[in-house]
């Protein structure tokens, strides 16, 4: 029996996404990263602490994720860890592509890494290396491995697409094999690289809807806990905004500080790093755009990722787009 529940959205916990460079020895066909609107550079050390001190009264009640690009390319991340740990953050997570570069495993422990975070985008190489590269699925598994062994938590996001969606049926096995604690299933959004194509990734609403929730109860019988996007609405159910209902902040080496990750491609953010402290830009940023009430729910949804929507005879929509943040998580009843 599975326990299946939406992850409320909470003030009480805040969720620190801080991209340290957005450098990557990838080149994935779905890449949010826009060096254009994110910039270029790596952070030193010095001026990622001075960055995370600025949620030094959050610390207690915050999860940080310390992203990239790839992240493990950065030469002093294991400095950058001890700091978010020495501060007091709830929790830290690393996500990684798998290549653990700077022999990262061998510079921090478990009780300094709440969670390595691997993204991986098929059961099998013919799957996963089409989209993220040749020779990806293997040294991604064997980075997972020495994770395991080290006796870090360890979590798998495979991001949804239409290049990939029939294989993820075939996931739960490979799973329990790998060890794997926790399982994300990400939805795709039109941004970054993915943004630039014509030929749209995105996975209709039905198709969404017959898949992925099974997948995530089978996923949850073998005792591994699912998180996946709700992305859809029933007609019942009201909508509700992140920006107005959570606390995340999603960092750029620019400066750039979003609270909506669908607004990334724009220079809309809601704060920018001005030496070194935390300041709100004056309107007009993405959090007018969490005020607006629309039958079809999320305002920036319906802006640039229109695809997810679809209408009735009367013109009114068929369903309403959740919030992205919005989580169903499925566990195994202990």
């Amino acid at each position: 029996m599975n326990i299946r529940e939406t992850v409320s959205f909470s003030k009480d916990a805040c969720n620190i996404f801080f991209h340290i460079l957005t450098r990557c020895n990838l080149h994935c066909r779905h890449c949010y990263i826009n060096p254009q609107q994110h910039g270029s550079q790596t952070l030193s050390p010095a001026q990622i602490e001075k960055w995370l001190d600025a949620f030094s009264a959050k610390a207690p009640r915050s999860n940080i994720i310390f992203l990239g690009g790839e992240p493990t390319l950065h030469p002093d991340l294991a400095a950058v860890i001890r700091r978010a740990k020495k501060m007091g953050m709830r929790s830290v997570t690393v996500d990684s592509n798998g290549y653990l570069f700077h022999d990262i495993l061998e510079k921090v422990g478990p009780e300094e890494v709440d969670f390595f975070s691997f993204s991986l985008d098929g059961p099998d190489p013919a799957t996963n290396d089409q989209i993220r590269g040749k020779g990806v699925f293997d040294t991604c598994l064997s980075g997972i491995r020495k994770a395991v062994a080290k006796g870090f938590g360890t979590s798998l996001i495979y991001t949804v697409s239409k290049s990939n969606i029939r294989e993820l049926e075939r996931m739960p096995p490979l799973l329990a094999d790998l060890g794997i604690e926790r399982f994300f299933i990400q939805v795709i959004g039109i941004r970054g690289k993915s943004a630039g194509t014509d030929d749209t990734l995105q996975v209709s609403h039905d198709r969404w809807q017959a898949v992925v929730p099974e997948v995530a109860d089978r996923v949850a019988d073998t005792g591994i806990t699912v998180t996946y996007p709700k992305v859809f609405l029933e007609a019942h159910e009201v909508f509700e905004c992140a920006g107005l209902c959570a606390d995340n902040y999603f960092i750029f080496p620019n400066g750039r500080v979003y609270r909506c990750p669908l607004c990334e491609d724009f220079p809309i953010h809601a704060l920018n790093f001005e030496e070194n402290l935390l300041r709100e830009r004056p309107p007009l940023t993405e959090k007018n755009f969490f005020h607006l009430n629309i039958p079809e729910g999320c305002v920036m949804n319906k802006l640039i990722q229109p695809g997810n929507l679809s209408y009735l005879q009367d013109g009114s929509p068929a369903y309403k787009v959740a919030c992205c943040m919005l989580k169903e998580e499925v566990r195994k009843e202990r």
